[in-house]
C-alpha cells in the first residue's frame, strides 16, 4: 500500500467508498468530491494498491478552529502556511477496514500539516468514533454546532 494524492481517475472509486462510509445525507456529492480533487489536491490523500483505492482523507485548510457546514459544499484553495488542516472526509473501503489504513492516512495528513506550519488538525465526528480519534491524539472539544446530515457531531482537534 502507498499513499498518494487523489487523481481525477479515482473519482468513481472514491464515490463508492464515500457512499459505503456515510449515509446519503452525510456523503459528499460527486460534484463536491470532484472539486476537492481539483482545488485541494495537496490535502486529498488516497491509500492505494496500484490502481485500487483502499481509502482516503481530504479537507481544506481553514482559519477557524472548528468546521462549519458550508465547508462540505464550497471548497476554497489551501492557504500556503498556518491555519487548521480540516478533515471533511475519512473513509476506507469496507473490504479493507481494520487494517490501520485510516490511521495511516491521518498520520500522513499530519506530516503535511506540520510541514506547512498548520496550527493543528480539526474535524467533526459522530459519537461512536470519538474513541478512535482520541487514540490518534485528538481532543474532544465538545458538541459541534454542525447539523450536517442531521447528525450530532463532536469537535475533535489535534494541536501541534
Amino acid at each position: 500500500m502507498k499513499i498518494t494524492t487523489a487523481k481525477p481517475a479515482d473519482l468513481s472509486q472514491l464515490m463508492d467508498i464515500e457512499r459505503a462510509g456515510f449515509t446519503i445525507a452525510e456523503a459528499a456529492t460527486e460534484t463536491a468530491m470532484k472539486q476537492r480533487i481539483e482545488i485541494i489536491p495537496d490535502t486529498f490523500l488516497v491509500a492505494r494498491n496500484d490502481d485500487q483505492v483502499l481509502g482516503f482523507v481530504n479537507g481544506p485548510v481553514i482559519k477557524p478552529r472548528y468546521l462549519t457546514d458550508d465547508l462540505f459544499e464550497t471548497v476554497m484553495p489551501n492557504q500556503k502556511f498556518g491555519g487548521f488542516q480540516s478533515v471533511l472526509g475519512l473513509a476506507v473501503d469496507p473490504k479493507f477496514r481494520h487494517q490501520n489504513i485510516a490511521s495511516q492516512l491521518l498520520t500522513e495528513l499530519s506530516k503535511i500539516a506540520k510541514k506547512n506550519c498548520r496550527d493543528g488538525i480539526t474535524l467533526t465526528c459522530l459519537t461512536r468514533l470519538v474513541g478512535f480519534y482520541e487514540q490518534s491524539g485528538y481532543i474532544n472539544e465538545g458538541q459541534s454546532s454542525s447539523t450536517h446530515g442531521g447528525e450530532i457531531w463532536h469537535n475533535m482537534v489535534k494541536i501541534f
